[in-house]
């Protein structure tokens, strides 16, 4: 499997669901991947990545940024409010927006620099304790203070539970969605992006199956 792979399936996956390639972004996942299996990727002209942690991204993509001007890069794991200014400097989208402090953090921050990365609620569909994300009956009101702060949300993502169907939790995240007028949608990894594009994810999430198995470290 490769980045080429992935693509094909994604394409096939809109075709099915009777969708626009360009209605679907894909992220390559690059936590914890090799300087050069990441040099790879860019060569082959992929440019939207995603990084699970601040201070990874910091050592890795202020470099490639430079050598790559068109590159996105958009944080997709928990962020921490004291690092979210370190955030706003690194990422074009935050993925994981989650509860009021980060949001009340976030506005400040945005009233401070004229500027905020795209955001994007990350909603705890299967309410799992172990798991960040807001609650799926307090999602609506933390829309709310989003738009009350006039931040910049795009939408939505989740991670649903690994033992249950993911397509109960995509369709739970795209009524959540609907009924707040939000268009974008991130879910889908791996192995069930192609249901989450028939249930309208508007971005996906692909790692291992674009860059090879994580290097631990």
């Amino acid at each position: 499997m490769g980045l080429s792979d992935i693509r094909a399936r994604l394409d096939k996956a809109c075709a099915e669901a009777g969708r626009r390639p360009d209605e679907v972004q894909l992220i390559a996942v690059s936590k914890v991947q090799p300087q050069e299996r990441v040099q790879a990727v860019l060569e082959e002209g992929h440019r939207l990545f995603g990084e699970n942690r601040v201070q990874e991204a910091a050592g890795k993509w202020p470099a490639f940024k430079a050598a790559f001007p068109d590159v996105s890069v958009h944080l997709i794991g928990p962020l921490q409010s004291n690092k979210a200014r370190q955030a706003f400097d690194l990422f074009d989208a935050i993925h994981s927006v989650d509860r009021p402090k980060l949001v009340q953090t976030l506005a400040r921050l945005a009233q401070e620099t004229g500027f905020c990365p795209d955001l994007f609620l990350q909603v705890n569909t299967g309410e799992e304790p172990q798991k960040a994300g807001v609650l799926p009956q307090d999602a609506d009101a933390l829309v709310a203070e989003c738009r009350a702060l006039d931040l910049p949300l795009k939408g939505l993502m989740c991670i649903p539970p690994v033992d249950e169907a993911p397509a109960l939790h995509f369709a739970l995240l795209a009524r959540i969605a609907a009924r707040n007028g939000l268009d974008g949608l991130s879910m889908g990894m791996s192995g069930d992006f192609e249901q989450a594009v028939a249930f309208g994810a508007t971005h996906v999430r692909v790692g291992s199956a674009i860059f090879g198995a994580r290097v631990a470290g």
